[in-house]
């Protein structure tokens, strides 16, 4: 029989073994899951590509490791650029068939002087000198003609210091307040009681602007390009006409102006095509005689892309339109053109091609007469047609 001492050794020897095992797989487990826990996943929990195609750094893992802390940092979304025309023009004037060195014949002189003109090889209003102040010549130009809903745009070329756009006929109507002005400076606008400059140090002076104003039963906005600057939940007067303003204009400075549009709103897009079955837009600008189209027109062509990224279910054929300006055989070429380069434009913005077609009427369908000029501007549009 063994000695009692022998087995005792042997018994502790087992122990220490048995207990050197146990911490070398504790140890191997603990640090196991160390290395799961940095790397940020566990293995048995890690999605094949077909489950989850998340990269490892955006996915949250077990042990109380949260994701990156960006992850949770509030994201930005804001509309710099939400100016939908409107879609009915009650005053146009793009300075067509105008004499150099007259007065415009579409405006009404207060103050000042001012004079049409040529600039850069196209036909403009030069505001030269005396404080030269231009208000819309229409009748009955005493009493309120703006709508509740309307929209302006005019191309602004600033020399100088500011421009105003009054918004009461200075001319032919009472002054209703003293901050009835939006101010356009060099690189902000203000009306009481907002105002705000353009980011990134951008600076309008000596270079053409595209100014936008949009109002809808007392909500003001105002843009200068692609930028709003302007939003006013409760306008504190009411519009009841236009007038154009600067003080700092002279011969040495003058300021110029060109393609100057009033408009009357209408009902949202998806509402209108609910109605109609079809969006009828004069908002979608081209270069004259071309498909090219204008930085402006960019309202108008993200609301048809909002209601179609809203509405799968939607299919439309874009439609152009002229005015009669021009031969037959090139309006139709110029409006197929168009058409196309409209919905060239939609399906880059990510809208499916089989949702798509075009097709250009030319002059052949007006929906108003080709004698003025805000009749030919009814008709030079794009229609977005339902397709069942």
């Amino acid at each position: 029989m063994p000695n009692l001492n022998a087995q005792i050794n042997i018994a502790k020897k087992i122990k220490k073994k048995v207990e050197k095992k146990l911490d070398e797989k504790v140890d191997e487990t603990i640090d196991q899951k160390v290395d799961e826990v940095f790397e940020g996943k566990e293995e048995e929990n890690i999605p094949s590509a077909e489950q989850n195609s998340t990269p490892p750094s955006s996915r949250q893992v077990d042990q109380g490791v949260s994701k990156l802390p960006e992850e949770n940092e509030p994201q930005l979304k804001w509309s710099k650029y939400d100016f939908v025309p409107g879609d009915k023009v009650i005053f146009e004037d793009n300075q067509s068939n105008e004499e150099n060195g007259e007065f415009p014949s579409r405006w009404d002189l207060e103050t000042g002087t001012t004079e049409n003109a040529s600039f850069g090889g196209e036909n403009v209003i030069m505001f030269r000198g005396g404080a030269p102040c231009i208000v819309p010549y229409l009748a009955n130009s005493n009493k309120d003609y703006l709508p509740d809903i309307f929209t302006i745009e005019f191309d602004l070329y600033l020399p100088g210091s500011s421009f105003l756009v009054y918004f009461y006929d200075r001319k032919n109507q009472n002054y209703p307040t003293s901050s009835a002005s939006l101010n356009i400076s060099q690189n902000k606008m203000e009306l009481s009681p907002a105002n705000s400059t353009l980011p990134g140090g951008e600076n309008i002076k000596n270079k053409w602007a595209h100014i936008a104003i949009a109002y809808t039963n007392g909500k003001f906005k105002a843009y200068i390009n692609q930028t709003r600057l302007i939003n006013i939940p409760h306008l504190s007067f009411n519009p009841t006409g236009i007038s154009l303003y600067t003080y700092h204009a002279s011969d040495n400075s003058p300021y110029y102006i060109k393609n100057f549009r009033l408009a009357e709103g209408g009902v949202k897009y998806y509402d209108r095509f609910l109605q109609d079955g079809k969006i009828v837009s004069n908002g979608i600008r081209f270069e004259v005689g071309k498909a090219n189209i204008k930085p402006e027109s960019m309202g108008a062509i993200n609301e048809i892309f909002s209601m179609m990224k809203d509405h799968p279910e939607i299919h439309l054929s874009i439609e152009g339109h002229t005015d009669s300006d021009g031969s037959d055989e090139g309006n139709l070429k110029l409006s197929e053109e168009r058409a196309a380069e409209v919905m060239k434009k939609l399906v880059d913005m990510g809208i499916s091609k089989n949702r798509l077609s075009s097709k250009g009427w030319g002059e052949s369908k007006p929906i108003d007469n080709n004698q003025t000029a805000e009749g030919k501007a009814n008709n030079r549009r794009v229609e977005f047609v339902k397709v069942n």
